[in-house]
């Protein structure tokens, strides 16, 4: 941020600490709660809202893990305690999804209180109505640019 204002380093500052400070915070709740990790938690959120809880992999990893590689890591490891089961598209074998067990919606419901609860305690108490509004449509914005810049190559659904 080369030659920016103070303000524009400012707010700079105040993402990147608070990113790192919520993710730190959640991950520890979700830990203690689940036994997940924050991105394991993404993952199985998001095939929870999916339809027929199953996601295809390469969408998957658009959405959370921002690469294949890092995607089948976790997998692996919800797969590992059931959480989470892989199946592939008959008619095309490149095509693999990941499937929510019951396992794993039941984890992820043991996650959720604690995890609402943190959100609340950290962001939405925290501000007032009018800044949590200004945040959001700040954010909603950031990210409807980045989703729509041809570098991006995804959604996150």
């Amino acid at each position: 941020m080369g030659g920016s204002s103070t303000d524009e380093q400012r707010a700079w500052m105040a993402l990147r600490t608070t990113y790192v400070l919520l993710h730190q915070r959640m991950d520890q709740q979700l830990k203690r709660d689940a036994g997940l990790s924050h991105l394991q938690y993404e993952i199985l959120s998001r095939l929870s809202a999916a339809p027929e809880r199953e996601l295809r992999m390469a969408e998957l990893a658009c959405a959370v893990a921002g690469s294949k590689s890092g995607l089948t890591y976790q997998i692996d490891r919800l797969e590992q305690t059931g959480s989470v089961r892989r199946r592939t598209c008959p008619g095309d074998v490149r095509a693999v999804y990941a499937v929510l067990t019951e396992e794993g919606a039941d984890r992820l419901a043991r996650a959720e209180p604690g995890h609402g609860d943190l959100v609340r305690e950290l962001l939405v108490d925290v501000l007032t109505r009018e800044q949590l509004r200004a945040v959001t449509e700040g954010l909603e914005e950031v990210n409807r640019r980045m989703q729509d810049s041809e570098d991006f190559g995804g959604s996150l659904g």
